[in-house]
């Protein structure tokens, strides 16, 4: 229900806490979903929507008073909105974009059709994720189930100057409920399809007069959404994209006095599910071979991603465990005319162990394999932050220090499967056979060539063989930060905000074939040797010395390259820069605020931790520059029908240098920094709170042209991006909806939503192949809820993509199989049955 939240403007709030109270569930802004009306008991403190507050320039502001671009979902809309995960999100606001990959830690959010691309834990996300003030170092890592959470603010453009590290395209924050000193217990249970089951508690109560806690645990599972044929195994499971976790979430409040609060708060979740397999959406020339080594049934037939059909041989278990604690001090200080001066201080954990059948089929050509030492990546992070906020009757200030040390160690294992060889050899003289008349090369035998070439008797064993290679990085930034605002005049605002941040990184990689490579020996690289081979299949002399480089990089693909055996590297760097922001406000009335804002952004560079090599020949500098932005804002707020309706919208532009790229390239992941990306467009939201009692209605539409500059790029792979629109940036996104809350008798309530959010064509590859296009789609949720007017128990049922709409989250290129594509699709529908109890 709305609750009526006194308005604050922001010359009037003073230096604020970052907490707001429980009245902060009337928060909704567009293109969120709606929020129930409710008339006041009276008439004089009617809920309007103009008294929305937030945080996002951590102090409490009213939302149509601050110069930001930014949307706000409050907890009963992400209650009916059945949000449990920042992937849920996306839904309710048009300009994001969550999407995951090879398994759920690999999540990548992109605001206004920017974010960090690929699965390399070497890249830090353009899009930063706040949980309760603590910075989580990469979008995957802030993927979890979110529990009980009062409101979700998404900020759009670079949000460097006041939050955490790196938020060159924008900033997702999550506020959770904190403890009262009221006595309250909930419950939850959930049944759905695809045997959904989910079990929730919370009981929160004082520890006298000055301690609160309160206490959340979750349990949910649901059964796999994608069938699996398969093979000969050793997989067993015939199901993938399973749920299967669970979470903990204590917070204890101690208030010693007026002026101070302390609130400490302890999580943990694990997750062990199956996830993910891609599907195939363009079967190549390869994908025969692939058939025929598998006995037949290597990859689906006829691509038809909505059968849900993957193939896949062996498994796809994920196990993450995500930990921490942190603490959250608030002082309101005697200094500087009764500041605020914020402690918070945090110390995470993350770990992710997976396997996976990198070739996405039946066949068993290569793999990676569940095990801690052998595929996993680990964060642990400590940091600590002090702000301290203050205003006058001219200006609202805050300074604060920010650092942080994370430590990231990845683990990455490679073995090749039992037709590694025989795959690769007959694809390969196929293909070299293909450029020359029929019968002229030939092919029969064609499983032995690889060895052919290397000079390796008949039988020579591939299987096992592979790469085995751990990287140690260090991550400490240190950061100065200001945001001043001062008000020149009653209508006029000017903010200024700079942050000064250092960056440190170093890295220990120690590269190993602990059981060498007959694909790639010191024999098998010898030009001469592969020339007779080629010869010996009939290829004429005069076109050899143009092959042999093409054969011996398929000897020594990266994981085969046993010039990597037993080297170890150590690499540093160190950045310093600048970012910041300025904002002009002027409000000309009440009912209309306009804004002018000019940001410069910027995200660090860092280190590919992957095999990188130039040729055959390993490279031991794997470093990437730092990504700047300079973003520039127009803006309106405009508030009309005494506070029911809200319609802001902006023009922004955003021009990125050295935009840090990763795309998969069908054999490894290459980091490239992008010279030039420019991007600009429209964002309008619109809510209105009706005149009809309970009806709300709202919207909001992204307008998004995006295009890289036309710099050549050293890869041909990547010859389709000078000039071209980038991966993930539709031209249209948006969002719609409509609720209704009536009353069937006095005791009882009735309350109905509808959703949609709609994006238009986009690519969903970073090197942009045709294949991996998406058509335009809509996605539908809704809910139904009956509940009893004190809000003691509720029933509802609800359902999440309720047309079915198939779409891709992220096309790719088969592995190794030229022409073929798969690709990672969205959740199908899901419905069930919530019942929730309180008291």
């Amino acid at each position: 229900m709305v609750q009526a939240v006194t308005r604050r403007t922001a010359r009037g709030a003073g230096p604020g806490r970052t907490t707001l109270s429980l009245s902060i569930v009337l928060a909704l802004a567009m293109p969120a979903m709606p929020v129930f009306a409710q008339a006041a008991s009276d008439a004089d403190e009617a809920t309007t929507l103009d008294r929305i507050t937030v945080t996002a320039q951590k102090r409490e502001e009213v939302l149509q008073d601050v110069p930001i671009s930014l949307t706000v979902v409050p907890e009963q809309v992400i209650q009916d909105a059945g949000i449990r995960d920042i992937k849920d999100v996306q839904l309710l606001v048009p300009a994001l974009n969550v999407s995951s990959t090879s398994n759920e830690g690999q999540t990548t959010a992109r605001i206004r059709g920017v974010g960090t691309v690929g699965d390399n834990p070497g890249l830090e996300s353009s899009v930063g994720v706040v949980i309760d003030g603590v910075y989580r170092p990469r979008n995957g890592v802030g993927f979890g189930d979110l529990g009980e959470v009062e409101r979700i603010e998404v900020l759009k453009g670079p949000q460097g100057t006041v939050f955490g590290k790196n938020t060159s395209a924008g900033l997702i924050q999550v506020i959770t409920k904190r403890p009262h000193y009221e006595q309250e217990a909930e419950g939850e249970i959930t049944v759905g399809n695809y045997g959904a089951i989910g079990l929730a508690g919370a009981y929160n109560d004082n520890l006298g007069d000055n301690a609160a806690f309160r206490v959340y645990a979750v349990k949910r599972a649901r059964d796999g959404v994608t069938d699996v044929v398969t093979g000969a195994g050793p997989r067993t499971e015939d199901e993938d994209g399973n749920i299967n976790f669970h979470s903990v979430r204590g917070q204890l409040l101690i208030e010693p006095s007026d002026s101070v609060d302390i609130n400490f708060i302890a999580d943990f979740t694990s997750r062990d599910e199956n996830c993910c397999v891609g599907v195939t959406t363009t079967r190549g020339p390869a994908a025969a071979i692939v058939d025929a080594l598998a006995g037949g049934e290597g990859t689906l037939p006829s691509p038809d991603p909505s059968a849900r059909v993957a193939y896949s041989n062996l498994g796809t278990r994920t196990d993450t465990v995500d930990k921490g604690l942190s603490m959250e001090i608030n002082w309101d200080t005697p200094w500087f005319g009764d500041a605020t001066l914020t402690s918070i201080t945090a110390s995470r954990s993350w770990d992710s162990t997976n396997e996976s059948d990198i070739d996405f089929s039946t066949a068993d050509i290569w793999r990676r394999e569940y095990g801690d030492d052998l595929n996993s990546v680990t964060f642990d992070t400590f940091s600590q932050e002090f702000r301290l906020t203050g205003a006058t009757d001219r200006l609202d200030w805050m300074v604060g220090l920010f650092y942080s040390d994370e430590d990231v160690i990845r683990r990455d294992s490679i073995k090749m499967g039992s037709v590694y060889e025989p795959y690769l050899s007959i694809a390969l003289l196929n293909n070299i056979a293909a450029s020359f008349p029929p019968g002229l090369v030939n092919t029969a035998g064609g499983a032995t060539f690889l060895a052919e070439a290397g000079g390796q008797p008949y039988g020579t064993s591939f299987a096992g063989r592979g790469s085995h290679d751990r990287f140690d990085q260090n991550a400490k930034s240190t950061a100065a930060f200001t945001n001043m605002t001062f008000h020149a005049t009653d209508a006029l605002d000017l903010t200024l905000g700079l942050r000064y941040t250092q960056e440190k990184k170093e890295v220990d990689s120690l590269y190993s074939n602990p059981n060498g490579s007959p694909s790639c020996t010191a024999g098998f690289t010898n030009p001469n040797q592969v020339a007779q081979a080629l010869i010996a299949r009939g290829v004429p002399a005069q076109f050899v010395g143009g092959i042999v480089p093409t054969v011996i990089g398929y000897m020594c693909l990266p994981w085969a390259n046993t010039l990597f055996n037993g080297l170890s590297t150590h690499q540093e760097r160190e950045e310093k820069e600048w970012s910041g922001t300025f904002k002009a406000a002027y409000r000309w009335n009440e009912a209309l605020m306009t804004y002018l804002s000019a940001s410069r952004g910027y995200k660090a560079g860092g280190f590919n931790l992957d095999r990188v090599q130039i040729g055959i020949t390993p490279s031991t500098d794997t470093a990437f520059p730092g990504e700047f932005v300079d973003a520039y804002e127009l803006g309106a707020k405009a508030t009309l029908l005494d506070g029911n309706l809200l319609l802001n919208a902006a023009y922004f532009k955003q021009d990125y240098s050295d935009f840090q790229l990763n795309s998969f390239l069908g054999s490894s992941y290459v980091v490239r920094s992008i010279p030039e990306l420019n991007t600009y467009g429209i964002d309008t939201d619109v809510i209105w709170q009706t005149g009809v009692d309970g009806l709300t209605l709202q919207g909001g539409l992204t307008w998004l042209q995006a295009e890289y500059g036309d710099d050549p790029l050293p890869d041909a792979a990547l010859s389709r991006l000078p000039g071209a629109t980038p991966g993930f940036a539709p031209e249209w996104q948006g969002s719609a909806a409509v609720s209704y809350e009536w009353g069937f008798t006095d005791n009882l309530i009735g309350r109905l939503f509808l959703g949609a959010k709609y994006t238009s064509e986009q690519n969903t590859g970073s090197d942009l192949a045709p294949q991996k296009n998406q058509e335009a789609y809509t996605l539908v949720s809704g809910r139904f809820v009956v509940a009893q007017a004190d809000d003691h128990w509720s029933v509802e049922l609800w359902g999440q993509n309720l047309t079915d709409e198939t779409y891709k989250q992220v096309g790719f290129d088969a592995p190794l199989q030229t022409g073929s594509y798969n690709a990672f699709i969205g959740a199908p529908r899901t419905y069930g049955v919530t019942f929730r109890v309180k008291y």
